[in-house]
């Protein structure tokens, strides 16, 4: 781990880093679950979706951000008798190209591409240029997900635009959306069947909603 991602990885125990998270790792994925996390950063959730989902499962961890590549494929290296875990250093949008990616002055966990972001990010270090690839794209490389995990910085509708087929066959997903986003996110998860619950909420409390949480966990009952 690193501070480059946020100065909660200084604390002692990487359980409470976002227990939420890795609370949802647990719940959502299974042995042998094929698992795509779209905007890695530094691999919490990458790395416990390799515990949760086994030797016979496997990770996808996407993350453009060379710097944080580095410090996943360490980790990769590192992690023995768990689901295997692929980097692809690229960020996932609407289109397959080249886009603009802004790295964070204040941490690496926001970082963003370029038009999107959240202020948080406190202004940008520099300014990189990085391939596009969409999900669908993906969908014609590597195993369609059983649980999809998406963390890019208010683009999350981009993403969605360009992953028709992933949709229709009906992962799992976690996704963090802006709250701009929030009505169409919903419109969109709702287009393909699924149901939407905050996933900060306890997962025997839940109960759907109609607008996609800042944390959202998209489920379809079959």
């Amino acid at each position: 781990m690193s501070t480059e991602g946020g100065l909660k990885y200084l604390q002692p125990s990487m359980g409470s880093v976002d227990p939420d998270l890795l609370a949802l790792a647990a719940e959502t994925i299974r042995p042998g679950d094929m698992v795509w996390d779209i905007g890695a950063n530094v691999g919490l959730f990458t790395f416990a979706a390799a515990v949760a989902a086994g030797p016979n499962g496997h990770v996808l961890a996407l993350e453009p951000d060379t710097l944080l590549v580095r410090l996943l494929r360490r980790s990769a290296t590192a992690n023995h008798g768990l689901a295997p875990v692929e980097i692809l250093p690229l960020a996932v949008a609407d289109k397959v190209g080249v886009a603009r990616f802004h790295v964070a002055k204040r941490n690496r966990a926001t970082n963003h591409l370029d038009g999107f972001g959240r202020s948080m990010a406190g202004g940008i270090r520099i300014t990189e240029l990085v391939p596009t690839v969409t999900l669908d794209w993906l969908a014609s490389q590597f195993p369609m997900p059983n649980v999809l995990k998406i963390d890019v910085e208010a683009a999350e509708l981009e993403v969605l635009g360009g992953g028709r087929s992933v949709l229709c066959s009906r992962p799992t997903i976690i996704c963090e959306v802006a709250g701009s986003n929030a009505a169409t996110a919903a419109d969109i998860f709702t287009s393909y069947g699924y149901t939407l619950y905050d996933a900060h909420e306890p997962s025997g409390q839940r109960t759907p909603t109609s607008l996609a949480p800042a944390d959202t966990l998209a489920i379809c009952s079959n």
